[in-house]
């Protein structure tokens, strides 16, 4: 029998991307290991969109 791990697999979304009013969304995928951060996740990463760092947050 296989052993669930901590390890799941999140998505992150752009905070900013909203209130821009610009089409499209940027999303990450990438895992966390909830049981060292249970609360959410919250990155810098690239907007493609924006042109610039922005900071993504996970979602659900």
């Amino acid at each position: 029998m296989a052993k669930k791990g901590n390890r799941v697999q999140v998505i992150l979304e752009c905070t900013e991307h909203k209130e821009s009013g610009m089409p499209g969304m940027s999303r990450y995928i990438t895992t966390k290991n909830k049981k060292n951060t249970p609360e959410r996740m919250e990155r810098k990463k690239y907007n493609p969109i924006l042109k610039r760092v922005t900071i993504h947050r996970e979602i659900k």
